[in-house]
Order: structure tokens, then C-alpha cells, then sequence
């Protein structure tokens, strides 16, 4: 079922690229940006990667952390962040559990049967823990509008 506006978000705990566990409770009183990506080391996953790092002074001075969810292995997730230089929280949901409960699961990714991904998809998730914001992309290769990102923040604070 679809994650709509107002609700409470789906709770999780995922591996980040240095092995330890996160939580989005661990965010509880700030603002969160939850940018599910299809896979690292494709381009539009780059650019919207690099894109978010970019404007990551506009999302902490709106009290807002990115987390950002792929299906790809900490390992590889490791290296793609260190290549970007990317600042911000990735993690691995290796075992598609909160794809599914975000629903934006993308099938058969590059007409890989059975290559189960995550869409890209953006939810700003408030302190209190609701979705204050849901844009899922119509296919993996369209990228959210970050200014509309950065508008929806600043109607929180």
C-alpha cells in the first residue's frame, strides 16, 4: 500500500556503510529526507546522490538529515559513497524489507528478470515521525524536484 501524506512512517533499522545499525528513531525530533535509489554506480543515481550532498547545507539548516536506501551490499555502497564524496547516511536493505514497506519496489530493473529494486522515490519524514512529503518517480530514470524538497522542509520549521 502506497505511503501517503500525514501518515506515520514505517519504522527500520538498516546497516549503514561502516557496519553499524541505524534506525529512523535514532532521528526522532528532526526532519528527514528518505531518498530510496535504484542502485549505485548508475548515473541518474549519481547525479541525484551528488545533488543531494549539494544541497545538504539547505536541508541542515532546515533541521534535516538525508538517509539514503539502496538494495546494493554496504560493500559496494562503501566505495560509491567514498567516489562521490558524499556526506550524508547510506544504507543497505539488503533484504528488500523496507522497499516493500515503503512500497517502491521497481521489478525487474534493467529487464533483469526477477532483479527485484528499489524506485526512486523521496519522503520527508517531520520530527514527529510522519510523512510530510511523498513524490515516487514514474521510472527510475526521473529525478525528484530538490527544490520542491527544500520548499516542503521549510514548511516544517
Amino acid at each position: 500500500m502506497a505511503i501517503t501524506v500525514g501518515q506515520q512512517a514505517p519504522q527500520f533499522t538498516l546497516y549503514d556503510t561502516d557496519k553499524n545499525q541505524v534506525s529512523l528513531s535514532d532521528f526522532k525530533g528532526e526532519n528527514v529526507v528518505l531518498s530510496f535509489f535504484p542502485g549505485a554506480f548508475t548515473g541518474v543515481c549519481n547525479t541525484m546522490a551528488c545533488t543531494l550532498d549539494d544541497r545538504s547545507k539547505d536541508f541542515s539548516s532546515l533541521n534535516a538529515k538525508v538517509l539514503a536506501i539502496s538494495v546494493d551490499s554496504i560493500f559496494s555502497q562503501q566505495v560509491w559513497k567514498q567516489q562521490n564524496n558524499m556526506s550524508y547516511t547510506v544504507l543497505s536493505d539488503y533484504n528488500r524489507e523496507v522497499i516493500k514497506s515503503y512500497d517502491v519496489i521497481w521489478e525487474n530493473l534493467a529487464a533483469l528478470e526477477g532483479y527485484n529494486t528499489a524506485n526512486r522515490a523521496v519522503f520527508i519524514i517531520n520530527a514527529q515521525g510522519e510523512v510530510s512529503y511523498a513524490w515516487i518517480a514514474p521510472n527510475p530514470g526521473v529525478e525528484p524536484d530538490y527544490d520542491e524538497i527544500v520548499a516542503t522542509l521549510g514548511t516544517l520549521n
